[in-house]
């Protein structure tokens, strides 16, 4: 399987983040990609106040102008974080679209940002996002694909539930910050990877936004990681474009044979 990460740097104006994320998913289709991996907030990254204003039903009018575009390209595309409107409520959501451009996965993201980092002001993502609660795995192709954004890194516990699932890929498209992630990025999708034995992608965000005044920034640096916790491709902290790896499966299936260690687990089908 041939993934492309699409790394971004999204701003207020709905429509010239989506042009961009169709730039970048037919980048994606050039390069020969089979799954073209966007990251969170990949429409939106204005004030949170607006988020409300911004969210949209699944189906609706952000998700049908990646449907097309994933049909137009014939390419599956992980839209990694998109504000979904449902009744009262938002959520951060990972829509999966196959190659003709239908929904086969959604994901509300679990685990919300609620922290004070240094220097900044606190950031209370439940405050304007709903928590889902449901791990999802959907097939691409003949492979088993787990969902995940951002913060959800954290939990191991979910990824373990997803690799339970049959997930040989875990995508964690992310908008993750700079004071964190210098420090915990690669190591947190890292042990990801080892400790399931699977693939992560992980497509991100990068540079400043917001308010000038706060010093907030998106750390980039998206990558693949294989299921030894070697990093196969990575994008730089700046830019926007796509970066391609492929994604050798039958490697995976080998090392779980000969590296066992998911067998030996004694504390839960879960754990």
């Amino acid at each position: 399987m041939r993934v492309a990460i699409c790394q971004m740097h999204s701003g207020p104006d709905v429509g010239d983040n989506l042009d961009e994320a169709e730039a970048l998913v037919r980048a994606a289709a050039d390069e020969g990609a089979d799954l073209a991996a966007l990251p969170e907030y990949l429409e939106f990254m204005g004030p949170a106040a607006d988020r409300r204003a911004v969210a949209q039903p699944v189906p609706g009018s952000t998700a049908d102008r990646l449907s097309a575009v994933a049909a137009d390209r014939g390419i599956w595309v992980l839209a990694g974080g998109m504000l979904e409107a449902d009744g009262a409520k938002v959520y951060d959501t990972s829509v999966m679209f196959d190659r003709v451009g239908e929904i086969v996965a959604r994901y509300r993201k679990i685990h919300l940002f609620d922290v004070e980092l240094p220097d900044q002001p606190p950031i209370r993502e439940s405050a304007t996002i709903a928590a889902g609660d449901q791990l999802v795995t959907t097939r691409v192709e003949e492979t088993r694909v787990g969902l995940s954004i951002c913060y959800d890194v954290r939990f191991p516990e979910l990824y373990r539930g997803l690799m339970t699932a049959g997930a040989e890929v875990l995508c964690v498209p992310s908008q993750f910050q700079f004071t964190t992630g210098k420090d915990h990025w690669h190591t947190l999708l890292r042990a990801r990877a080892i400790e399931n034995q699977c693939f992560v992608v992980a497509p991100g965000q990068w540079g400043p936004f917001g308010d000038p005044a706060e010093g907030r920034r998106s750390f980039g640096h998206s990558l693949v990681v294989d299921p030894w916790g070697r990093i196969e491709v990575e994008a730089p902290e700046e830019g926007t474009g796509v970066w391609v790896a492929d994604l050798d499966l039958e490697a995976l299936r080998s090392l779980r044979r000969r590296f066992p260690a998911l067998h030996h687990r004694r504390l839960g089908a879960s754990c």
